[in-house]
């Protein structure tokens, strides 16, 4: 669940570029899922077209951006089989008011992203 280095060079900059401008919806919509019970661990599947991961956050045509932002988390995942070891998944996770862990998925490529918020 680490940080993959092929994400870096051919996704980080889309990724980075769409993040500071979504950045502190997403940091909302990941207290809200945590201060509800709903879950201790959001996740933000991101995807340039429709997926059935979560319910829709941020429409990338409606913000001139390049990926759409859904929320979910680690339950959904679990339940879908995305995460076959729950326990593992939560070792790694990292600080969510700290990091915002994304579910990056393309074509040919889906991992786990985690991208650091910026500092107020």
């Amino acid at each position: 669940m680490n940080n993959d280095p092929e994400l870096d060079g051919k996704y980080l900059g889309t990724i980075t570029k769409d993040f500071v401008k979504v950045c502190d919806t997403l940091r909302q919509a990941s207290e809200q899922l945590r201060s509800r019970g709903i879950s201790d661990f959001p996740v933000f599947p991101i995807c340039k077209t429709g997926q059935p991961l979560g319910q829709l956050l941020i429409n990338r045509a409606d913000h001139g951006l390049d990926w759409n932002y859904f929320f979910s988390y680690m339950e959904e995942f679990t339940q879908r089989k995305l995460i076959e070891k729950e326990e593992l998944f939560q070792d790694n996770y990292k600080d969510p008011d700290e990091f915002c862990c994304l579910f990056v998925i393309d074509e040919t490529f889906t991992n786990f992203l985690f991208i650091p918020y910026p500092e107020d």
